[in-house]
């Protein structure tokens, strides 16, 4: 075995010593909840009967009896949505292959699951992002009932698998695989959608032709074939070990697909506390699997989503990381895909290359991954370099590719795209942000150009509608953080400034909104924490100050006179009641005001609650039982951004 990288190292270490008393707490909390096998024995019969009511049959029987281990089925099943529908067979599958292994499995519950590609630049998405809360405690819910010594979680998106996540960490001790349900096949190409949207937006195409060319792209059951959060989350959930391996790819509606979903049920039967392999998810979630979560994004140039989600994933298992961790390890990782929007490739190809197989052999091969760790498919990554195939009709895995099959698509880790990852921690007077420069050529990467202030995304087509853009210039929107407007995603200025640099104009974009995985060309500094709402630097730009945004130095700064920068007032805060009220927008009242910032994943939720007698200390301090979470986040929230902006000055 290769032996770790000394950057790998160095801040795998820094992660374990910064997380020693959340990860402590979180640990003791499973050690608790062990031993309690299986989990339905510990019921009353009332409550028992309560849990089997609902079933007949064989099942109901062995439930009753408290010997064959039960699997909860978490779902997002839904019709509506290409990536979910496919969900509807999967019960049925994995209730026979439970059934044929000596188990039960029942249908626990169903979390929500919006599609941000619906919603973007509609009022719905400024629900998308906590959404993913929703989906953690629905999850909760579903498991709550204690009926269950395993659970398999059915999700595909953006939030909802990070929301099945964070709510399944709540349940450390239950042995959990996260089941895909597979990308759709490739339909029009990416470059030609995007250039379909450019000419929408100049006026040179109408609807009709635009709607021709997105039905083209999505056509079919399946998540989107481009690299986005969604697909980032499968290649996530596959190199942290929460997948059975090379499974997030494989198309749905497929022999293939169906056969790994009912290995899925036979495996986390065989991880329960019954069959002598117990493997709870808390254990699979720790320090190292993080950081490869991190690296593997990094090499493939995958979602900026995940500078706010894997570290929300993280903290709900008591690992704490920051912007510092991603940017250091960005330092050492080479990218080593092109998929698009950092390449023409859909994931559809970068599976065909040789896919996550061959992406973790090259990095265990370059000591950039821990091997050295628990997964679903037993202990090592090594499981997680080889490929699932049907032989004479039977599950079976063998060695992934060797070589790339396409070295336009996927590289070894000898001759990578580019030396570092795709990924930037920018930092300076105007606050600490990401970038991701994998899409965006060399020539693009620095910008100093005048700002125009906006404080929305409609601000922003309005004027490009007159024609008053077609200059140099960072277009600096406001008031899209978490606590402002939930922080949507601003997919409405992708085409817009694309067409502006396409037109020779040097443009970019700040804000302390999102731009997800699917930010492409243009020089995007995203996520800028504090906030302007929390009175954050990006209230003290006016429009014309002369802003500078150089990506490889990680330099996101004003030139200004220090004593005229300190005196400046910020402006006031901009809370606008049509943000607050309508689509729901009411009802994420309570989130929108204990948000945590960006570099904290933006959550409502603390790190960890107490130890597990409910007394331990929590994070913000006060007594487990005492103390009220969305209060104290609030306060921390404010406390944090205050240190973090005197430190980062």
């Amino acid at each position: 075995m290769v032996s770790p990288h000394s950057q790998l190292k160095k801040v795998t270490d820094r992660i374990i010593e910064r997380s020693k008393p959340t990860r402590a707490a979180y640990l003791a909390r499973i050690d608790a909840a062990q031993g309690m096998f299986p989990a339905r024995g510990a019921l009353s019969c009332a409550n028992l009967a309560h849990g089997f009511a609902g079933l007949e049959g064989q099942e109901k029987f062995a439930i009753k009896a408290v010997r064959e281990p039960n699997v909860g089925i978490v779902s997002s099943y839904n019709e509506m949505l290409s990536a979910h529908a496919p969900y509807k067979s999967f019960p049925d599958i994995i209730k026979q292959a439970a059934r044929e292994h000596g188990g039960i499995a029942q249908f626990a519950g169903g979390v929500p699951a919006m599609c941000d590609g619906i919603t973007q630049g509609n009022a719905g998405m400024e629900l998308s992002l906590f959404s993913r809360e929703v989906i953690a405690m629905s999850t909760a819910v579903a498991l709550t009932h204690n009926m269950f010594d395993a659970a398999l979680c059915l999700g595909v998106c953006d939030k909802i698998v990070p929301g099945l996540a964070i709510g399944a960490l709540q349940f450390g001790h239950l042995p959990t695989i996260f089941v895909p349900a597979g990308p759709m096949t490739s339909g029009l190409t990416n470059d030609d959608k995007a250039k379909v949207r450019q000419e929408f937006a100049t006026g040179k195409c109408d609807r009709s032709a635009l709607l021709e060319a997105e039905a083209a792209a999505y056509h079919g059951h399946g998540t989107c074939t481009f690299y986005g959060t969604a697909n980032s989350n499968q290649m996530l959930m596959e190199v942290m070990g929460l997948h059975l391996p090379s499974s997030a790819f494989v198309h749905p509606h497929t022999p293939l697909r169906d056969a790994l979903t009912a290995e899925a049920a036979r495996r986390v039967l065989d991880l329960t506390h019954e069959r002598g392999n117990y493997t709870p998810i808390g254990r699979v979630v720790d320090e190292k699997a993080i950081v490869n979560g991190i690296v593997a994004l990094l090499a493939t140039g995958g979602s900026t989503n995940h500078t706010l989600h894997l570290v929300a994933i993280a903290r709900a298992a008591g690992v704490i990381i920051d912007w510092n961790d991603f940017d250091e390890l960005s330092q050492v990782v080479p990218l080593l895909a092109k998929i698009y929007p950092n390449g023409k490739a859909d994931v559809n190809h970068f599976h065909a290359a040789g896919g996550v197989a061959f992406l973790v052999r090259n990095l265990l091969e370059g000591g950039l991954l821990h091997e050295d760790v628990q997964t679903v498919a037993g202990f090592g990554l090594s499981h997680y370099t080889k490929e699932p195939k049907l032989i004479d009709g039977k599950l079976q895995w063998v060695d992934g590719a060797a070589e790339s099959h396409d070295d336009k698509v996927l590289r070894g880790i000898g001759v990578p795209f580019q030396p570092d990852g795709g990924l930037r921690l920018m930092q300076g007077k105007l606050g600490r942000g990401v970038i991701k420069i994998s899409a965006v050529a060399p020539e693009h990467r620095v910008v100093k150009a005048p700002a125009i202030v906006f404080n929305s995304q409609e601000e922003v087509q309005e004027a490009f509608d007159k024609g008053e853009l077609k200059r140099d210039f960072v277009a600096v929107v406001r008031f899209q953080g978490a606590r402002a407007n939930g922080m949507p995603e601003l997919h409405r200025l992708t085409p817009l400034l694309g067409v502006l640099q396409d037109q020779g104009f040097h443009v970019a974009l700040v804000t302390d909104g999102r731009m997800s995985g699917a930010s492409g060309k243009v020089p995007a500094v995203i996520h800028v924490s504090p906030e302007a709402l929390l009175h954050g630097p990006l209230g003290k730009v006016r429009t014309g100050d002369m802003l500078v945004i150089d990506a490889p130095a990680g330099v996101l700064d004003i030139e200004i006179d220090v004593n005229e920068w300190a005196a400046r007032e910020v402006e006031a805060p901009l809370r606008q009641a049509d943000n607050e009220v309508g689509f729901g927008r009411e009802l994420f009242g309570v989130f929108r005001s204990a948000a945590l910032p960006a570099e904290e994943g933006a959550s409502v939720f603390g790190p960890l609650v107490g130890a597990p007698d409910g007394h331990g200390s929590s994070a913000h301090g006060g007594s487990a039982r005492e103390r009220n979470p969305l209060r104290d986040n609030a306060r921390a929230a404010a406390s944090a951004l205050n240190k973090a902006h005197a430190t980062h000055q």
